[in-house]
């Protein structure tokens, strides 16, 4: 369990490649962290249950007398078992924290995503104001008679669209 705890904290922090790779490589985590974690409550219940185990063969080699040894043994055996309880603890916490670790990855993953799309919508959202002014076939339109309406309306959707984009980039949001 310890060494596909270790594998697992190193390639969560080892991410590279392209977005594919790297939700491959996130989803492939995810899943470790499930296995690794049942495995974890597995072996912390096994231990659990043998040290219960000894503290009542502790007590019954009391009872009986039986040779001081055996007592001795018994109780070197549960300090191991303690130890074991207190290692599939510190795992669990590991465990817990590559999982953190991870679906914070997936979220800067998304956020990103996210706000690809909220800048696109933005870019072009003057664009299509111009285009939908454009658009309306009213009568009074001077730009409707003009020999170079046409090109004037798309030489503004245009601009409308490189402004926003010059004003994302100098703000570093792009």
């Amino acid at each position: 369990i310890q060494e596909d705890v270790d594998k697992l904290g190193q390639t969560v922090f080892d991410l590279r490649g392209g977005m594919q790779t790297r939700n491959r490589r996130l989803d492939i985590i995810l899943k470790g962290c499930g296995g690794a974690g049942g495995n974890t409550a597995r072996a912390e219940e096994a231990a659990s249950s043998i040290n219960r185990l000894l503290h009542f063969f502790v007590q019954a080699t009391h009872e009986r007398g039986d040779d001081p040894r055996v007592r001795q043994r018994i109780k070197a055996i549960s300090r191991d078992t303690n130890s074991l309880l207190d290692h599939t603890k510190f795992l669990s916490g590991r465990i817990s924290f590559i999982l953190d670790a991870t679906l914070g990855a997936i979220s800067n993953e998304q956020n990103r995503i996210i706000k690809l799309f909220s800048v696109m919508a933005v870019i072009l959202l003057p664009p299509t104001l111009v285009a939908s002014v454009y658009g309306m076939n009213f009568q009074n339109m001077p730009e409707l008679h003009w020999s170079f309406g046409y090109p004037f309306a798309l030489l503004l959707m245009v601009v409308a669209a490189i402004i926003p984009y010059y004003v994302f980039r100098r703000k570093g949001w792009l």
